[in-house]
Protein backbone atom coordinates (compact mmCIF):
# COMPACT_ATOMS: atom_id res chain seq x y z
CA UNK A 1 0.00 0.00 0.00
CA UNK A 2 1.20 3.27 -1.09
CA UNK A 3 0.87 6.20 1.43
CA UNK A 4 1.12 9.86 0.85
CA UNK A 5 4.37 11.98 2.44
CA UNK A 6 4.08 12.57 5.75
CA UNK A 7 1.46 9.79 6.67
CA UNK A 8 2.24 7.95 9.72
CA UNK A 9 -0.68 5.62 8.96
CA UNK A 10 -3.87 5.40 7.21
CA UNK A 11 -5.78 8.27 9.07
CA UNK A 12 -2.51 9.89 11.04
CA UNK A 13 -0.06 12.64 9.62
CA UNK A 14 2.37 14.11 10.58
CA UNK A 15 0.39 17.88 10.04
CA UNK A 16 -2.74 16.19 12.31
CA UNK A 17 0.08 15.85 15.35
CA UNK A 18 1.28 19.93 14.82
CA UNK A 19 -2.51 20.48 15.10
CA UNK A 20 -3.29 18.49 18.27
CA UNK A 21 0.15 19.94 19.82
CA UNK A 22 -0.64 23.13 18.67
CA UNK A 23 -4.20 22.92 20.40
CA UNK A 24 -2.42 20.77 23.86
CA UNK A 25 -0.29 24.21 23.83
CA UNK A 26 -3.08 26.93 23.39
CA UNK A 27 -4.79 25.30 26.14
CA UNK A 28 -1.76 24.95 28.28
CA UNK A 29 -1.21 28.42 27.91
CA UNK A 30 -4.88 30.23 28.30
CA UNK A 31 -4.73 27.74 31.44
CA UNK A 32 -1.07 29.78 32.40
CA UNK A 33 -1.92 32.91 31.89
CA UNK A 34 -5.38 33.00 33.58
CA UNK A 35 -3.63 31.23 37.05
CA UNK A 36 -0.95 33.92 36.78
CA UNK A 37 -3.58 36.99 36.43
CA UNK A 38 -4.43 35.69 40.08
CA UNK A 39 -1.59 36.87 41.48
CA UNK A 40 -2.98 39.78 42.42
CA UNK A 41 -6.46 40.64 43.66
CA UNK A 42 -7.28 37.21 44.59
CA UNK A 43 -8.58 35.22 46.31
CA UNK A 44 -11.54 37.30 46.47
CA UNK A 45 -13.01 37.94 49.94
CA UNK A 46 -16.60 38.13 51.19
CA UNK A 47 -18.38 41.70 51.49
CA UNK A 48 -17.43 43.07 55.03
CA UNK A 49 -18.95 40.98 57.76
CA UNK A 50 -19.10 38.22 55.57
CA UNK A 51 -16.89 35.20 56.04
CA UNK A 52 -15.04 32.87 52.62
CA UNK A 53 -12.10 33.03 50.20
CA UNK A 54 -13.38 32.96 46.25
CA UNK A 55 -10.76 31.39 43.62
CA UNK A 56 -12.47 29.98 41.32
CA UNK A 57 -11.09 28.03 38.65
CA UNK A 58 -7.70 27.30 38.47
CA UNK A 59 -6.79 28.05 41.67
CA UNK A 60 -4.12 30.72 42.88
CA UNK A 61 -0.78 30.31 42.19
CA UNK A 62 1.77 29.19 44.45
CA UNK A 63 3.82 32.78 45.54
CA UNK A 64 6.69 33.94 43.45
CA UNK A 65 9.24 36.33 44.69
CA UNK A 66 10.05 39.09 42.13
CA UNK A 67 13.26 41.50 42.83
CA UNK A 68 12.20 44.94 42.40
CA UNK A 69 14.62 47.44 40.24
CA UNK A 70 17.17 50.06 41.86
CA UNK A 71 17.96 47.82 45.13
CA UNK A 72 14.40 48.09 46.15
CA UNK A 73 13.99 45.15 47.76
CA UNK A 74 11.70 41.90 46.74
CA UNK A 75 8.07 41.59 46.87
CA UNK A 76 6.14 38.34 47.03
CA UNK A 77 2.59 37.30 45.34
CA UNK A 78 -0.12 36.56 45.85
CA UNK A 79 0.09 38.52 49.00
CA UNK A 80 -1.49 37.74 52.44
CA UNK A 81 -5.46 38.46 52.29
CA UNK A 82 -6.94 42.04 53.33
CA UNK A 83 -8.74 42.07 57.15
CA UNK A 84 -12.07 43.12 55.82
CA UNK A 85 -13.18 43.77 59.43
CA UNK A 86 -10.85 46.65 59.45
CA UNK A 87 -12.98 48.88 56.94
CA UNK A 88 -14.34 51.85 58.06
CA UNK A 89 -17.74 50.85 57.15
CA UNK A 90 -21.11 49.52 58.03
CA UNK A 91 -23.97 47.15 55.91
CA UNK A 92 -26.62 49.27 54.95
CA UNK A 93 -28.88 45.63 55.11
CA UNK A 94 -28.55 42.42 57.07
CA UNK A 95 -28.16 40.60 54.05
CA UNK A 96 -25.13 39.26 51.70
CA UNK A 97 -23.56 42.02 49.20
CA UNK A 98 -25.89 44.74 50.79
CA UNK A 99 -23.60 48.17 50.09
CA UNK A 100 -21.73 49.24 52.77
CA UNK A 101 -21.48 52.81 54.37
CA UNK A 102 -18.56 55.01 55.73
CA UNK A 103 -18.76 55.18 59.40
CA UNK A 104 -17.10 58.28 61.07
CA UNK A 105 -15.37 60.95 58.29
CA UNK A 106 -16.61 59.91 55.07
CA UNK A 107 -13.44 61.61 53.42
CA UNK A 108 -10.75 59.56 55.77
CA UNK A 109 -12.81 56.05 55.97
CA UNK A 110 -11.01 54.76 52.90
CA UNK A 111 -14.45 53.52 51.09
CA UNK A 112 -16.16 54.44 47.63
CA UNK A 113 -14.76 57.19 46.04
CA UNK A 114 -11.96 57.69 49.06
CA UNK A 115 -10.57 54.24 48.87
CA UNK A 116 -7.05 53.76 48.08
CA UNK A 117 -4.30 51.03 47.60
CA UNK A 118 -2.30 49.72 49.67
CA UNK A 119 0.92 50.34 47.62
CA UNK A 120 4.35 50.59 48.60
CA UNK A 121 5.41 53.74 50.72
CA UNK A 122 8.14 54.37 48.71
CA UNK A 123 8.31 57.20 46.08
CA UNK A 124 8.00 56.10 42.26
CA UNK A 125 11.22 56.56 40.25
CA UNK A 126 12.80 56.77 36.91
CA UNK A 127 14.50 54.34 35.00
CA UNK A 128 17.71 55.86 36.07
CA UNK A 129 17.12 55.31 40.17
CA UNK A 130 16.22 59.29 40.68
CA UNK A 131 12.87 60.41 42.13
CA UNK A 132 10.68 60.73 39.37
CA UNK A 133 7.45 63.45 40.80
CA UNK A 134 9.36 66.40 42.97
CA UNK A 135 8.84 69.90 43.30
CA UNK A 136 10.31 72.22 40.65
CA UNK A 137 12.22 73.85 43.60
CA UNK A 138 14.30 70.93 43.23
CA UNK A 139 13.41 69.98 39.55
CA UNK A 140 15.77 73.29 38.41
CA UNK A 141 15.59 72.27 34.92
CA UNK A 142 11.88 72.21 34.17
CA UNK A 143 9.57 75.87 33.34
CA UNK A 144 6.50 76.09 33.01
CA UNK A 145 5.83 77.42 29.17
CA UNK A 146 5.24 81.10 28.92
CA UNK A 147 1.98 80.47 27.16
CA UNK A 148 0.49 78.92 29.84
CA UNK A 149 -0.66 80.49 33.08
CA UNK A 150 1.75 80.31 36.13
CA UNK A 151 -0.16 78.86 39.06
CA UNK A 152 2.48 80.32 41.72
CA UNK A 153 1.60 82.85 43.89
CA UNK A 154 -2.40 82.15 42.35
CA UNK A 155 -4.98 82.01 45.29
CA UNK A 156 -7.09 78.43 45.48
CA UNK A 157 -11.13 78.55 46.20
CA UNK A 158 -12.31 75.61 47.12
CA UNK A 159 -16.10 74.39 45.88
CA UNK A 160 -17.80 76.23 48.87
CA UNK A 161 -15.92 79.71 47.19
CA UNK A 162 -14.33 80.28 49.92
CA UNK A 163 -10.06 80.89 49.64
CA UNK A 164 -8.30 77.82 50.52
CA UNK A 165 -4.79 79.00 50.26
CA UNK A 166 -2.18 79.76 47.76
CA UNK A 167 -0.05 78.12 45.41
CA UNK A 168 3.26 77.85 46.49
CA UNK A 169 4.34 74.99 43.92
CA UNK A 170 4.50 73.07 40.91
CA UNK A 171 5.18 69.35 41.37
CA UNK A 172 6.33 67.50 38.25
CA UNK A 173 6.70 64.09 36.45
CA UNK A 174 10.58 64.11 35.20
CA UNK A 175 9.59 60.96 33.35
CA UNK A 176 6.74 62.23 31.10
CA UNK A 177 7.43 65.79 31.89
CA UNK A 178 3.89 67.26 32.88
CA UNK A 179 2.68 68.22 36.24
CA UNK A 180 0.92 66.49 38.34
CA UNK A 181 0.67 68.24 41.44
CA UNK A 182 0.29 71.98 42.86
CA UNK A 183 1.72 72.57 46.12
CA UNK A 184 -1.21 74.54 48.16
CA UNK A 185 -0.05 76.73 51.57
CA UNK A 186 -2.77 76.27 53.80
CA UNK A 187 -3.21 78.72 57.06
CA UNK A 188 -0.84 81.33 55.78
CA UNK A 189 3.03 82.02 56.06
CA UNK A 190 4.74 79.17 57.54
CA UNK A 191 1.26 76.84 57.91
CA UNK A 192 0.32 73.32 56.31
CA UNK A 193 1.41 72.67 52.42
CA UNK A 194 -0.51 69.92 51.18
CA UNK A 195 -0.74 68.29 47.31
CA UNK A 196 -3.58 69.02 44.81
CA UNK A 197 -3.56 67.24 42.17
CA UNK A 198 -3.78 68.52 38.65
CA UNK A 199 -7.00 67.06 37.45
CA UNK A 200 -8.97 68.52 40.71
CA UNK A 201 -7.96 72.03 39.17
CA UNK A 202 -8.97 74.48 37.23
CA UNK A 203 -6.78 76.90 36.61
CA UNK A 204 -8.07 80.71 35.68
CA UNK A 205 -5.61 83.07 33.85
CA UNK A 206 -8.03 85.87 33.93
CA UNK A 207 -9.43 85.47 37.22
CA UNK A 208 -5.42 84.60 38.96
CA UNK A 209 -7.27 81.52 40.66
CA UNK A 210 -7.09 78.17 40.84
CA UNK A 211 -10.29 76.64 41.36
CA UNK A 212 -11.30 73.41 43.30
CA UNK A 213 -14.50 71.93 43.63
CA UNK A 214 -14.31 68.43 44.95
CA UNK A 215 -13.36 69.98 48.87
CA UNK A 216 -14.40 72.63 50.35
CA UNK A 217 -11.92 75.35 52.25
CA UNK A 218 -12.60 73.58 55.55
CA UNK A 219 -11.24 69.87 54.09
CA UNK A 220 -7.80 71.39 52.99
CA UNK A 221 -6.29 71.26 56.66
CA UNK A 222 -6.93 67.37 56.42
CA UNK A 223 -5.56 66.67 53.06
CA UNK A 224 -3.43 63.60 54.00
CA UNK A 225 -0.13 64.99 54.54
CA UNK A 226 3.78 63.88 53.03
CA UNK A 227 6.36 62.49 55.44
CA UNK A 228 8.69 64.33 53.15
CA UNK A 229 8.44 67.47 51.83
CA UNK A 230 10.36 67.62 48.93
CA UNK A 231 9.00 63.64 47.69
CA UNK A 232 5.84 61.29 47.52
CA UNK A 233 5.31 58.09 48.14
CA UNK A 234 2.77 56.06 45.67
CA UNK A 235 0.48 55.33 48.83
CA UNK A 236 0.67 58.72 49.61
CA UNK A 237 -0.93 59.69 45.81
CA UNK A 238 -3.37 57.05 46.08
CA UNK A 239 -4.41 58.65 49.70
CA UNK A 240 -4.18 62.10 47.95
CA UNK A 241 -5.99 61.87 45.30
CA UNK A 242 -8.76 59.18 46.86
CA UNK A 243 -9.42 62.44 49.58
CA UNK A 244 -9.95 64.43 46.51
CA UNK A 245 -12.65 61.55 45.04
CA UNK A 246 -14.32 61.57 47.79
CA UNK A 247 -15.28 64.69 48.45
CA UNK A 248 -17.33 64.71 44.96
CA UNK A 249 -19.76 62.45 46.70
CA UNK A 250 -19.16 63.68 50.67
CA UNK A 251 -17.65 66.96 50.94
CA UNK A 252 -21.51 68.03 51.60
CA UNK A 253 -24.33 65.58 52.33
CA UNK A 254 -26.93 66.82 49.33
CA UNK A 255 -23.74 65.15 47.29
CA UNK A 256 -25.00 61.97 48.59
CA UNK A 257 -28.35 62.37 47.06
CA UNK A 258 -30.01 61.74 43.81
CA UNK A 259 -30.57 64.54 41.44
CA UNK A 260 -34.13 64.96 41.14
Amino acid sequence: MNFLAGAITEYIDVAQLALYVFWLFFAGLIYYLHRENKREGYPLVMGHGEKGRIEGFPGVPKPKTFILPHGAGTVSVPRPEVDTSAINARMTAPFPGAPIYPTGDPMASGVGPGAFAARTDKPDLMHDGHIRIVPMRIAGEFAINTSCPDPRGMEVVAGDGKVAGTIQDVWVDRSESIIRYYEVGVGGAGGKRVLLPVNFADVSRQRRQVGVNAIFAKHFAAVPALANADQITRREEDRICAYYGSGLLYAEPKRSESLL
